[in-house]
C-alpha cells in the first residue's frame, strides 16, 4: 500500500501542473494575462486540502512548496510559466512569494506548532479572497484609492472582504467547536485584518504579509 505522504507529493505535483497546464491553455484560447495569473493564484490555494489529507510528516509536506519556491524564481527570470507571469512591470515577485507563505505556514502547521486548519485560513484568504478581489476589481472598479501608494479600488476591496469573511466562517465552522456567534465575529475581524493588510502591501507583497499575518492574528487572538 503506497504511504500517504508519497501519495500527497505524486498528487500535489499532478494537481499544480494541471493548474497550469489549464491556465495556459485557456491564455491561448484568449483569457486574458491577468486572468491566467489569477486562475494558478486562486486554483493553487486548494493543494492545502491535498496536503491536508495526505500529509502527516513536515519534511514530507514541505517538499512541494520548497520546489516551487525555486521553479517560480527560475520562472520569474526565464518566463517558464508564462501563464502565471506578470510581464509588465518586473518588480513583482508575488509568484516567488506564494509558495514562500505555503512553505512557512506549511512548516508551522505540519510540525506541530498549529493545526492545519489554522493555515488554512491564510492560505484560502490569500487565494480566494485576493484572488477574486484583484479579478473583480479590475472587472467593475471604477472608483479607486490610493494608500500609501497603492491604487486599490473600492469594489476590490469590498470584494476581499466579503470573500474573506465567507473563507473564514466556513473553515471555523467545519474545525472548531465554537459557537456561531463567535465564529462569524472571528471570521469578520479576520477579513477586516485581511483586507487592510491587502491594500497596504505594495509590489506583491500582499502575497506573504496577507496569509502569515492572518494567521498569527487567529493564533495570537483566538
Amino acid at each position: 500500500m503506497i504511504d500517504t505522504n508519497l501519495l500527497g507529493i505524486i498528487l500535489s505535483f499532478i494537481y499544480v501542473f494541471i493548474i497550469l497546464g489549464l491556465s495556459t491553455l485557456l491564455q491561448k484560447r484568449g483569457l486574458s494575462t491577468e486572468g491566467s495569473r489569477k486562475l494558478v493564484h486562486i486554483g493553487v490555494s486548494n493543494w492545502w486540502l491535498i496536503a491536508m489529507a495526505c500529509f502527516n510528516n513536515v519534511v514530507w509536506a514541505s517538499v512541494v512548496p520548497a520546489v516551487f519556491i525555486v521553479l517560480n524564481a527560475i520562472s520569474y527570470r526565464k518566463d517558464l510559466f508564462s501563464a502565471m507571469e506578470r510581464h509588465e512591470g518586473k518588480g513583482d515577485l508575488g509568484t516567488v512569494y506564494y509558495p514562500i507563505s505555503l512553505l512557512v505556514l506549511t512548516i508551522l502547521c505540519f510540525g506541530g506548532y498549529s493545526p492545519p486548519y489554522a493555515g488554512a485560513l491564510g492560505v484560502f484568504i490569500m487565494g480566494y479572497g485576493d484572488g477574486l478581489a484583484a479579478v473583480i476589481g479590475k472587472r467593475y472598479g471604477i472608483m479607486a484609492y490610493r494608500i500609501f501608494g497603492n491604487t486599490k479600488s473600492y469594489v476590490g476591496s469590498l470584494t476581499m472582504l466579503v470573500v474573506s469573511f465567507v473563507v473564514c466562517a466556513v473553515i471555523l465552522w467545519a474545525a472548531t467547536p465554537v459557537f456561531l456567534g463567535t465564529i462569524l465575529l472571528q471570521a469578520l475581524i479576520l477579513a477586516v485584518f485581511a483586507t487592510v493588510v491587502e491594500a497596504v502591501s505594495p509590489f506583491g507583497l500582499d502575497n506573504l504579509t496577507v496569509p502569515l499575518l492572518t494567521f498569527f492574528l487567529y493564533q495570537l487572538f483566538f
